[in-house]
């Protein structure tokens, strides 16, 4: 979603769903800010949740389908909320692996996600002095996303609307009531939300929603480099060369005041600042300086996977396709974790298309590769064989 580039390099980034799922369970306390309570470990949160998140982070989703449907058979999940946090490891497993249909029939079997019957208090005995809703935030977001992967567009966007309405008005509660903890972790998901919007709008051209929707933002936070980065892309995306320069050099600007953000670390920033300008450089076809560019982001950060890739098809557009593919498969050879997407196997499938008369057998030694060490939810009809 984070597309930093009108080239084939956008979408490097895999989205980080776990971290969406964890931070959920929207319990209230009476006497203060929920998300200040101290919990000893995620199983404190749920069930045997520790393992189900890290299931999550190492990609193995059939294994969370596995874990769930025992759960369930051994009636191990005893309170409401443990069945609502292994429903949505479910129903996320299920989306990565793209079995849509059984993504949306687990979601169908629950009631209305506002009704009584997920609330803390409908429990007072299991759930002592806790409000709230019980539904985790991730529940909701596929609920909205589930119907755009089966085809439904606009039922999808109706939903993320009405999602983006319900964390709105979630911000404005625990700002009235002080709640600066909440406050910041639900004007994160207003974020979250509005980046989901816009990608879909993205991915139809409709840059005049996406422009309002970015514009909206950056009115009541005018310091977040990652909003007016995102303001930057756009802005090439309908050809706004000059408004996206000044954008990126109001990031520039930040960084050389000292100024900090709360969503980026300073490495981040500045990487940031490099891969922006080295967009500018390959907008205007200006490949080598682009290509300086990532170097000083992978050299101060070899994880960069966008620098990484974006690198790589520079070298390619200067047919220096040797050391186009070299940067690749140090990538996936260093950090297979990080780099080991479908953009950047394309990418090198393309180089290798490219550059030898024999790539079928080296795609498939690729793709066997790819076999051994990917997530379940990687596609590998990425490597085109």
């Amino acid at each position: 979603m984070e597309s930093e580039s009108p080239s084939p390099d956008s979408g490097t980034h895999r989205t980080s769903d776990p971290e969406t799922l964890t931070s959920a369970i929207e319990g209230l306390t009476i006497s203060s800010d929920p998300l200040t309570s101290k919990f000893s470990s995620l199983d404190d949160l749920a069930h045997e949740l520790s393992s189900l998140q890290d299931l999550a982070t190492r990609g193995s989703w059939r294994s969370i389908l596995d874990k769930v449907a025992r759960a369930r058979s051994l009636s191990l999940l005893q309170k409401p909320h443990d069945h609502l946090t292994y429903l949505s490891y479910n129903v996320l497993a299920l989306v990565k692996l793209r079995r849509f249909a059984e993504g949306l029939a687990e979601l169908d079997s629950l009631e209305d996600l506002d009704s009584s019957q997920y609330r803390y208090e409908t429990y007072p005995i299991v759930y002592p002095n806790r409000t709230g809703s019980m539904v985790p935030f991730s529940l909701r977001w596929l609920h909205a996303l589930i119907p755009i992967k089966m085809g439904e567009r606009q039922e999808g966007l109706d939903r993320f609307y009405e999602l983006l309405d319900f964390v709105q008005s979630k911000v404005k509660d625990k700002q009235e009531k002080n709640l600066d903890v909440s406050v910041d972790l639900w004007k994160k998901r207003e974020v979250f939300v509005i980046n989901c919007i816009m990608g879909h709008h993205l991915s139809n051209k409709e840059f005049g929603v996406c422009l309002s929707l970015i514009d909206n933002l950056l009115s009541r936070d005018f310091s977040d480099p990652a909003l007016i980065s995102k303001l930057g892309y756009i802005q090439m995306h309908v050809g706004d060369i000059e408004g996206a320069k000044r954008s990126f050099n109001k990031i520039e600007d930040m960084v050389k005041e000292g100024k900090s953000s709360v969503s980026l670390s300073e490495v981040e920033i500045k990487n940031l600042v490099n891969r922006n300008k080295a967009l500018v450089f390959l907008v205007s076809k200006d490949y080598l300086s682009a290509v300086r560019e990532y170097e000083e982001c992978i050299e101060r950060d070899h994880t960069d996977v966008v620098a990484i890739n974006n690198k790589a098809l520079c070298l390619m557009y200067l047919r220096d396709l040797a050391d186009s593919i070299k940067v690749l498969e140090n990538a996936l050879e260093r950090v297979p974790t990080v780099a080991l997407n479908e953009t950047v196997i394309v990418n090198l499938c393309s180089m290798y298309e490219l550059a030898y008369v024999n790539h079928s057998e080296i795609k498939r030694t690729l793709n066997n590769w790819i076999a051994r060490v990917a997530p379940d939810d990687f596609d590998s009809s990425c490597t085109r064989i």
